[in-house]
């Protein structure tokens, strides 16, 4: 299911980025020669008017083709050729180019918004200040592989009602409180209420702590956080959307530009990347929160997606707009060859990028 449920949210995002380019290519009178769904193979197409609609094999996306969007004769001497985008002026190019990327930030602010109207799953202390969280609730947000808590059932979204050791209990559960009576519980078993989903009924297993290799702490294997629900009014969500893709964008550039800098050290490493199998897994554990959660972390995703999209790499939208300006500067159209190949090898290395990626996700499954 989870896979199902990426595939989906894949399908969006990338459809609402292509169709950022599209609708502007339109605008400016650009030729469009195919709005694809998924990826080749071609299944079948319907063309209206001068484009082609098809639906494609593969479904991971979306693409959009537009004419003299690579550079060739017969976009550039044809007869067609003031209808390409290469003969548009740069500012039109540029976008075109950038109204992907704008897509995906305004697919963002809706979903975020749309969180908060329907009541997002929000940690304590990181609500909006004025705001109030509901249903407070101690959350399992991941649980460690062959740990006491993953053998004895424990689950990623898991809500911890009581826990207790004979006679002993805990009253006010809070991760610090638990940590606690796990360590000075930690040679007896322990029995954990929960409740998962929608059910009001509380479950009841018995585990017990085992020491951790790194700092030799007993623990059950769990990271837990104190997350509520938060609703607000229309008008509020929008506002705190907004605000909220703002800092989640602010935040993935500082992180990826730490990630590039760590890479040029030689210090940086696969395991701080995530590919499409680790994403499915994510995915999983998000859906476990409920709608809401879920759709926010879509929108985690399409910022992710519009600033890697920003970067100045060939085959990316941030090279083609470097193109632009280099081609601005210097008053003349880059050559065509040198365009294209440096394209069809920033995609080369973008594929081998994605496939080490997936592998070291495959690896870390093992």
């Amino acid at each position: 299911m989870a896979i199902i449920i990426f595939i989906i949210i894949l399908l969006v995002l990338v459809i609402v980025h292509e169709a950022g380019h599209f609708f502007t290519a339109k605008a400016f009178k650009i030729r469009v020669d195919e709005f694809g769904f998924g990826f080749p193979p071609k299944l079948f197409g319907i063309k209206k008017g001068e484009t082609e609609y098809s639906i494609n094999a593969l479904p991971f996306g979306g693409f959009v083709k537009i004419f003299g969007e690579n550079p060739d004769e017969e976009n550039t001497t044809g007869p067609d050729a003031a209808r390409s985008l290469i003969s548009k002026p740069k500012y039109q190019q540029a976008l075109v180019m950038f109204a992907g990327i704008c897509a995906n930030f305004l697919l963002a602010w809706l979903l975020f918004s749309f969180g908060f109207m329907s009541g997002l799953p929000t940690s304590i202390g990181s609500e909006p200040s004025g705001t109030k969280l509901k249903d407070v609730n101690l959350v399992i947000v991941s649980v460690v592989p062959k740990s006491p808590a993953e053998v004895a059932g424990l689950k990623t979204g898991d809500k911890i009602i009581s826990i207790q050791s004979g006679k002993d209990s805990v009253s006010d559960i809070t991760p610090d409180n638990l940590k606690t009576f796990v360590v000075s519980h930690s040679e007896k078993e322990i029995t954990v209420g929960y409740l998962r989903g929608k059910s009001i009924n509380i479950n009841l297993l018995n585990l017990k702590p085992t020491l951790n290799n790194n700092n030799k702490q007993p623990e059950i294997g769990i990271a837990m956080d104190e997350i509520g629900t938060l609703k607000l009014p229309f008008f509020q969500s929008l506002y705190q959307g907004m605000k909220f893709d703002v800092s989640v964008t602010k935040g993935t550039i500082v992180g990826l530009y730490k990630l590039i800098a760590d890479s040029i050290r030689g210090k940086g490493s696969l395991s701080s990347l995530t590919g499409p199998v680790g994403m499915v897994g994510i995915v999983g554990d998000a859906s476990k929160f409920g709608l809401a959660y879920l759709f926010s972390f879509a929108a985690l995703i399409s910022v992710n997606l519009a600033i890697i999209n920003l970067i100045p790499f060939p085959a990316l939208d941030g090279g083609r707009l470097l193109f632009l300006l280099i081609e601005k500067i210097k008053g003349s159209r880059l050559n065509p060859k040198f365009a294209n190949t440096a394209n069809m090898i920033g995609f080369a290395i973008l594929i081998l990028l994605m496939l080490l990626v997936t592998y070291h996700d495959i690896i870390k499954l093992f």
